[in-house]
């Protein structure tokens, strides 16, 4: 009981300290992937949901499961597969025959963090069953509605290399990710650690945040000021991928059938607000912005049958489209 008041108490005065305790506790099973750590840090602060894509061994699960052990909570992992139904994840009516009553049977989406896992495994019907709890964080069974407990977080991993068995995600249920994170293959030194502690006893993980602890945190990362000229480069950024010519970029045009939605917007300045907040500052600067817009904005750009053609990814559309909108100056007296 001690140790919980004064993790408390260190909360609201250095929050830093607290980031830092998830990441050595989650550093304790995972090697490098700091940028994945990072931006599965910004999906907690910022109440966000979050897609990793990699190819299989890269430790996508391990690190998301990791991070709900340390966060402690209620955990569930769904396998998706060919063969689920939408009432697998979110629960269904039962005939209850001695009462003569139907029961809900709540499904594993009532939890505090979601690990969907090979997502586009299912078929859209089942991926859409997503839908209103990850927009609303409720779930209607029949005439009834039930809230997911909060916090609430769903973490997908899916393989990009794969085609055998899997389902493109719909566009809406994509949309509703905060970020689309890419991991890569890990270094030479890092991949030697990563075996020596394979072969090595596992590491004890240690829960050091409980959801309310994590809820506090998240209140205090809404607090982080955002320049309103920070907000207006967000909606430029979004605004270039639907109309290039914005940023003097109109040869792209024919390489985006679709750009991204207001969400991009939202998600931009409100995970540029989580970002600062971990990396300790009460304010957020461009380079907030610049840093994740990315992984804003990469799975929400419907690209056109010419760019597949021509080999042009998001990616490269979005760099051009960085490099060529002029970043804000900040005046932030006082800060």
């Amino acid at each position: 009981m001690t140790s919980n008041r004064n993790f408390e108490d260190g909360l609201m005065t250095a929050p830093a300290t607290a980031v830092e305790q998830m990441l050595y506790e989650v550093k304790k099973t995972i090697v490098g992937q700091d940028a994945l750590l990072e931006r599965l840090l910004v999906a907690l602060l910022a109440r966000g949901h979050i897609l990793v894509e990699g190819v299989p061994g890269l430790a996508k699960t391990l690190a998301v499961k990791s991070l709900a052990e340390v966060l402690g909570g209620q955990f569930h992992r769904v396998q998706f597969t060919p063969d689920l139904v939408p009432a697998d994840l979110i629960g269904t009516r039962i005939y209850h025959q001695p009462s003569g009553e139907f029961q809900v049977s709540l499904g594993p989406v009532f939890t505090n963090l979601l690990l969907a896992d090979e997502i586009n495994r299912a078929p859209a019907k089942v991926q859409s069953a997503l839908l209103e709890v990850m927009q609303e964080h409720q779930v209607t069974i029949g005439r009834e509605t039930h809230h997911v407990p909060e916090p609430f977080l769903v973490m997908a991993t899916q393989n990009p290399i794969e085609s055998e068995g899997t389902y493109p995600l719909p566009e809406a249920q994509v949309d509703r990710f905060m970020m689309k994170v890419i991991v890569g293959y890990p270094s030479p030194t890092e991949e030697f650690v990563i075996v020596d502690r394979a072969i090595s006893p596992a590491p004890v993980i240690q829960s050091v945040m409980n959801p309310e602890q994590l809820v506090a945190l998240q209140r205090q990362a809404d607090q982080v000021y955002v320049d309103p000229s920070l907000i207006e480069y967000a909606v430029r950024l979004t605004n270039a991928t639907r109309q290039p010519t914005i940023a003097g970029l109109g040869q792209l045009s024919r390489y985006i059938a679709f750009g991204a939605s207001p969400r991009a917007s939202i998600n931009m300045v409100l995970a540029a607000r989580a970002l600062a907040f971990i990396r300790g500052r009460d304010y957020a600067l461009p380079q907030d912005v610049t840093d994740l817009a990315l992984d804003i904005l990469r799975h929400r750009l419907v690209l056109s049958y010419e760019a597949l053609s021509d080999d042009v990814s998001a990616d490269t559309i979005l760099r051009q489209i960085l490099a060529a909108l002029p970043v804000p100056e900040l005046a932030l007296q006082g800060r």
